[in-house]
Formats: C-alpha cells, sequence, structure tokens
C-alpha cells in the first residue's frame, strides 16, 4: 500500500492516454500526436459564458467554476442520490440551495470516485494536472487542499478568463445567444480592445418552437427588435433576416437549432402562414407545431444561402426527462435523454429544397448512434450541403469518438465531417476535450496507416485536418 507521501505524488492523466496498444501502431500515434498536439484551439459551438471574456473578471471559487455549472459532473452525483441544491445548482422556484463553496466542494470530492471510467473524470483529471499543477488525487482527504489551492490559483490574473483564454492557445470561440439577445457581453467585448475572438450563434428556438413557453411574445419582442411586424409571416420571416444580421455584425458565422427530431418540411408559403398563425394563438396541435419547426429548419436553410451561416441541426434530445427537476431547476440540468431519431425521410423536403447548393453548409449532430452508418454517413456522402458533427454529448468521448470514426469513414470519408467542436460551458475542459480527441483520432489514422488502408506520408495531413482545418473551413473562421 502506497504511504501518504506516495500518495501525494501521482500523475493524474498517463502519458499515452487513449493510444493503441499494439507497438508499432502507438508509435504512429504518438508521432502523429506530435503533429497536431499544440495546434490552436477552434471551439466553434459551445455555451461559454461570453460575460466572462467581456467583464475578464476573477471566477468566484472552485465550485462555481467546476461543479455547479457542469451537468455532466452534477447528473452522475444526482443518479447516486447527491441532491441538486447541496451542489448549488439554482432553484427557479425560490427554494433554498447551497451557496458555500467549499461545502459543494467537500461533496464534489467525497463523490468524485463516481466519475471513475467516464470521461468528465479524464477532462477534470487533465485540468486539475495541467491547468492547476495538482500531483495528488481529488478526494475526501485532500479536498480542502485542492479547494485552496485551485482558489488561491483563481485569485491570480493568469486565471482570469482572457488570460485562460490565450494559454488554451483558442484562436477563436463561439457562445451561443437566443435571437432576441441583445448581444450586449460582445459588444463589449468587440469595444474593449482584446484581441481574442469571441463569435455568438444565432439560436432562434425560442422563436421556432411554438411548444417553448413565452414563444408569442418572444415573437412579438423580436418585431419590437426589428420594427417588422411579426404578427405576419412575411413580417416574421424579415425580423429573423435582420436579427440573423445584427448576430453577423457580431461575428456569427453560424445558426443552431435544438430541435426535438430531424424533421423538416417545405410547405406552400400560404400553408407556413396558417400554421404560423395558429402557433401565435397557441392553437397548434403537437404534429402542427413539429411541422412549424420543420418548415423553418427549411427557411433557416434559405437564408443562410443569402447570409451565409452555417446551419447547425442538434435533434434527437429528449429534453427535460424529469417533470420535477424541471419545475424545481428549469432546463438543461442533466435530464435530457438521447431518443431514436430518423434523418433520411426527416431532411428529405429541406434536402430536395436546396440540398444540392454546394455554397449551403448544414452541420448534422446526433444522440442517435444506430443512425451513423445506416443513415449520416450515406446521406452526408452525397448530399453537397451536408457534413456531419462530431460525436456530441454523450458520445463525446474516447469509446463514442472512434465509434463515430469507425461508423462513418467510410462511407462519408474524412472531408464531410468537421473535426471537433467541444459544445461545452466547463470553460477549464476545453483544452482537455480537445486533446481528447487529438488523442482518438490519431490512434484511428495510425490503425488506418497500420492496416494498409492509409498511406503514412497522407496520415499527418489528415491528422491536421481533423483537429483545425476541418472546423476552419466549416465554419468559415
Amino acid at each position: 500500500m502506497a504511504s501518504e507521501s506516495e500518495e501525494r505524488r501521482v500523475a493524474l492523466v498517463a502519458e499515452d492516454r487513449l493510444f493503441p496498444v499494439e507497438g508499432r501502431s502507438r508509435d504512429l500515434a504518438r508521432a502523429l500526436y506530435d503533429e497536431v498536439r499544440d495546434l490552436p484551439i477552434l471551439s466553434p459551438h459551445g455555451h461559454t459564458d461570453p460575460r466572462w471574456f467581456a467583464e475578464d473578471q476573477a471566477f468566484p471559487d472552485p465550485a462555481q467554476l467546476i461543479v455547479t455549472p457542469d451537468h455532466y459532473v452534477f447528473r452522475m452525483l444526482c443518479s447516486q442520490g447527491v441532491p441538486l441544491a447541496d451542489l448549488g445548482v439554482p432553484r427557479v422556484d425560490g427554494g433554498p440551495t447551497e451557496t458555500d463553496g467549499r461545502k459543494i466542494w467537500r461533496l464534489f470530492a467525497q463523490n468524485y470516485h463516481l466519475l471513475r471510467g467516464t470521461p468528465s473524470r479524464l477532462w477534470l483529471d487533465h485540468s486539475f494536472q495541467h491547468l492547476f499543477g495538482v500531483d495528488r488525487r481529488l478526494s475526501a482527504e485532500t479536498s480542502d487542499w485542492y479547494y485552496d489551492h485551485i482558489a488561491d490559483c483563481l485569485a491570480q490574473p493568469a486565471f482570469r478568463p482572457r488570460a485562460l483564454f490565450e494559454r488554451f492557445n483558442i484562436e477563436a470561440i463561439a457562445t451561443t445567444e437566443a435571437a432576441t439577445d441583445d448581444l450586449r457581453w460582445h459588444r463589449m467585448i468587440r469595444d474593449s480592445g482584446w484581441q481574442g475572438r469571441v463569435l455568438t450563434a444565432y439560436r432562434p428556438d425560442g422563436v421556432i418552437d411554438p411548444e417553448m413557453a413565452g414563444f408569442a411574445d418572444n415573437v412579438a419582442l423580436m418585431g419590437q427588435q426589428t420594427g417588422f411586424d411579426t404578427m405576419t409571416w412575411a413580417g416574421y420571416l424579415d425580423a429573423h433576416r435582420a436579427r440573423r444580421a445584427f448576430f453577423i455584425e457580431h461575428g456569427a458565422t453560424s445558426s443552431d437549432h435544438g430541435h426535438p427530431n430531424a424533421r423538416t418540411e417545405d410547405l406552400p408559403q400560404a400553408e407556413a402562414a396558417a400554421l404560423f398563425a395558429k402557433a401565435l394563438r397557441g392553437d397548434c396541435t403537437a404534429d402542427e407545431a413539429d411541422a412549424f419547426r420543420g418548415q423553418m429548419l427549411t427557411e433557416m436553410a434559405r437564408m443562410s444561402l443569402d447570409d451565409g451561416l452555417v446551419l447547425q441541426i442538434h435533434p434527437g434530445s429528449r429534453r427535460n426527462h424529469s417533470d420535477q427537476v424541471m419545475g424545481m431547476f428549469g432546463r438543461d440540468k442533466g435530464f435530457d435523454i438521447p431518443g431514436r431519431t430518423d434523418y433520411v425521410t426527416a431532411l428529405r423536403p429541406l434536402l430536395n429544397a436546396v440540398g444540392m447548393r454546394p455554397d449551403l453548409t448544414v452541420v448534422l449532430f446526433t444522440l442517435d448512434e444506430t443512425s451513423y452508418a445506416r443513415e449520416l454517413a450515406p446521406l452526408a456522402g452525397v448530399w453537397p450541403c451536408l457534413r456531419l458533427g462530431p460525436a456530441w454529448w454523450f458520445h463525446d468521448s474516447a469509446e463514442g469518438m472512434r465509434r463515430f470514426r469507425e461508423m462513418t469513414t467510410e462511407t462519408a470519408g474524412f472531408y464531410n465531417t468537421v473535426g471537433f467542436n467541444d459544445d461545452t460551458r466547463a470553460f477549464c475542459s476545453i483544452p482537455a476535450r480537445h486533446d481528447v480527441a487529438r488523442r482518438v483520432d490519431c490512434s484511428y489514422l495510425a490503425t488506418l496507416v497500420a492496416t494498409g488502408r492509409l498511406a503514412e506520408d497522407e496520415a499527418p495531413e489528415v491528422a491536421r485536418d481533423l483537429a483545425y482545418g476541418l472546423a476552419k473551413r466549416a465554419y468559415k473562421l
């Protein structure tokens, strides 16, 4: 059994993590990884808070930075009976929640073993070791030492958001804002003179989904912001165009759509207008609301042909599965669950309307791995507008990324994908997530080389494209 002093000096992450076991393949993977490990990070889709970079204030405490905002972390603890309120997750019903950062951190540390074998553990240990210089494992015994050490780091100017942005070697990062957001933080960043590229992305779900709370009010607000009569179908579409232009002025290169499924429609404009009127009145059936969302994906694709925004579709999440958690804590609190998703039938109206246009880019994400080889790769392997987003959310893991490459590459190739994006609110995990993606991709390429399916002199170029080039081109960065 290791002594206390030995336990206090450990490498939290292995140097050859995620590389193949077989010797030649491991050597090839190492060599490829050396080509890409220090490339700049492009984060073209994510959910970090632009206010961090606008105000550049110190993060409040370790728990508020690492535990409370990260649904990957608190959902696992919740599954073992740890109350969300005890982890400091804010309540929307006005009820009490823990605010003492040290208490939250102690509870997190006591349950850290629950994350063994998960990508969260790999990301956290990477951050602890490489960002905060920690050389001991997190546990109940080391909890206070960790908290004090990280708190001391966060008090230093080198750990302010802009300094970390530069330390992480981030070339560009995109946040995600609602269509009616005033983008004040993005303006503050722009006016500050700081050179970090923090872009926004147009997320119009609140003004597209008739089943979302406040839909009609959001549409009315969009009319006030743009001066168009959003009580009419034509005015509503014009308001979208105006808001998209406003977002583009603030750096947006993409729109983002989190729909329950991938359904699209291409209705005659008179039918679309009638459906919109029903949506405003709150008279839509569930199927009509779904049809309206589908129509709006096609309308957004047409607008992208005019203004150049990349269209991202994130379907298949059965959101807010717990009514109790939704009522107490609100949306996006770890209870979003993957569901089966159809793409072939669902996307056909949009693709037949605009899918042959090579100047349109539609990035498809999925939470349904069964669709990779059967639907997504064949679709992206023929339609000029389609690209495949990386393994996402529940599959943003070493095994998930490997399965994605194995099931899509033979049909869609590498160049109908868009590299990697981290899709995270957890700022400190960004380098760790990109490191995992680069290691997994290099390991996959090494296997192709070792088995004679990829020339060894071609592999470094592919590795660089997967780590950097594909995202830069697809997202126009």
